[in-house]
Formats: structure tokens, C-alpha cells, sequence
């Protein structure tokens, strides 16, 4: 599938995993609305692309991951001015392929929420961790409260969220925020190579687990994304599927002994 050219994310294919970059350095790789569009489109295209098996998504650089959201005074003025990056937490949380966060640095507001959101992330040794929407008049109390408090506990998310202090990435691996913390620079590496890691594994498996995992909090979506993207595709292969098929194209009843023979 031929992939567009885009202005604020790069992206890299290597084998089976895809490498999808913040590339807005300048700004702390904010993500603004354009970011957001883009990284959906990406993701769309992640989950359709049969050959691909993971993603790894990181930011330009060694200082930041994404440092949360930029609202741009001009597009809102034709535009809401609440960014559409609630799109790009559910495509991740609900695409049916592991997607390894890589942070490489600072992963502050909704950077802290995006790599939370993925399904596993490696941080470098001089990440720094953080929420500060009560500090700047703005909050997430969706993903950014939800998936936090079940990834670190209440009271350590409710700690995040009311008193906005810093984590090392030490402290992140402690309270089960990260899965593992490497030297400055190997973030990407490391997350590549898990990701090629997970690429070895059954992907039916890892995409029924990832959308059992999506269920318990998408209600009737993540529902359906398990009996869709899971159990239909099994069962469309079944013998009684194709019985049932043929024997209504045929207009006549399923010889039901033909189910299992």
C-alpha cells in the first residue's frame, strides 16, 4: 500500500513492523491538529497492510517524546478547538497489532496519555514522565484518567493527575508505568527489536489478547471488534460457514453432517 507524503510524522518500514515518528522537534513534538489526521491515516493504513505485524511509535530526536497537545489559534477559528487526538488513542488502542511506544525523552500531558495508550513502552534512562493539565486549565478524563489508573493504580494515577510532579524513568518502571528503561539512544532500537520479537508470535493470538484487553473498556465497540475482527474471521473458514453459504446460494436446507465432516 502506498503511503502518502506526510508533513508532521515520519514513517519507516522494516520487515513486518512499521515506525511511525513525531517529527516536530521544534515544537517538543507537540502533536497539533494536522498531527493528529495524520497519525489516524497511518494507523488506518498499520491496520489494513497485511504485512505488517507491529508498529513502533517514538518522536524526533533525544529530548522529547511529545510533550502533549498544541492548539493552533488559526485552525480553531473554523475549527473545534478540541484536537482530534481522542481518534489516534482509539486507533491504537483498537487496531489488532502490537504498538511498542519508544520514548526517547520527555512524554508530558498527552504524550504521557499517547504512550500509555500503546501496548507496551520502553523508556530511556532520561525520559521524564508527566501530567499537567490541572496546572494549565485542561484535563483527560477518559484515556489520560482510565487507562493510567489501571496501568499504575488509583492512587498513583490520581497523584499524577492532582499533583503534576516529574517521573524518572526509573520511577515509571517502579510503579509499572513502563515495561523496561535502556540507555539514552536505544529507546527506538529496543522497541524495534521487541516489536520484531511479538512479530514471531501467532498474530490471530496476539490480536484476539490485544482485543480482549480493548473490550473490558470499549463496551459494544471492543465487543464487536473481538466477534468482528477475531471470531468471524475464524469462522467464515469453517466448513459450516461455507455449508450454510452454499446451501443458501442453492436454496436449500444445510445438510448439517457436513459441518464437521
Amino acid at each position: 500500500m502506498n503511503a502518502p507524503t506526510y508533513d508532521d510524522i515520519l514513517i519507516d518500514r522494516a520487515d513486518a513492523v512499521l515506525t511511525l515518528t513525531i517529527n516536530r522537534p521544534e515544537a517538543g513534538n507537540k502533536f497539533r491538529h494536522q498531527t493528529c489526521l495524520e497519525l489516524v491515516d497511518a494507523l488506518q493504513r498499520f491496520r489494513l497492510d497485511r504485512d505488517l505485524r507491529a508498529a513502533v511509535l517514538t518522536g524526533t530526536g533525544d529530548k522529547f517524546f511529545c510533550i502533549g497537545g498544541e492548539h493552533d489559534p488559526v485552525t480553531s477559528l473554523d475549527q473545534s478547538q478540541v484536537l482530534p487526538v481522542i481518534d489516534v488513542y482509539q486507533a491504537l488502542d483498537t487496531i489488532p497489532k502490537p504498538i511498542v511506544a519508544a520514548v526517547n525523552g520527555f512524554a508530558v500531558g498527552g504524550g504521557n496519555v499517547l504512550h500509555t495508550v500503546c501496548d507496551l513502552t520502553i523508556a530511556s534512562e532520561n525520559a521524564v514522565f508527566r501530567q499537567v493539565g490541572p496546572m494549565v486549565g485542561s484535563f483527560d478524563a477518559g484515556y489520560g484518567s482510565w487507562y493510567l489508573e489501571d496501568t499504575i493504580g488509583r492512587k498513583r494515577a490520581k497523584e499524577m493527575w492532582y499533583l503534576n510532579r516529574k517521573y524518572t524513568a526509573a520511577q515509571a518502571l517502579d510503579m509499572g508505568l513502563v515495561n523496561e528503561v535502556v540507555a539514552p539512544g536505544e529507546a527506538l532500537p529496543r522497541a524495534v527489536e521487541v516489536a520484531r520479537e511479538i512479530t514471531t508470535r501467532s498474530p490471530l493470538a496476539i490480536g484476539a489478547m490485544k482485543g480482549a484487553f480493548s473490550a473490558r473498556h470499549n463496551g459494544v465497540s471492543g465487543q464487536a471488534r473481538m466477534a468482528h475482527d477475531q471470531q468471524l474471521s475464524l469462522y467464515l473458514q469453517t466448513r459450516e460457514a461455507h455449508e450454510v453459504g452454499a446451501a443458501f446460494g442453492e436454496r436449500r436446507e444445510p445438510k448439517s453432517e457436513s459441518f464437521w465432516a
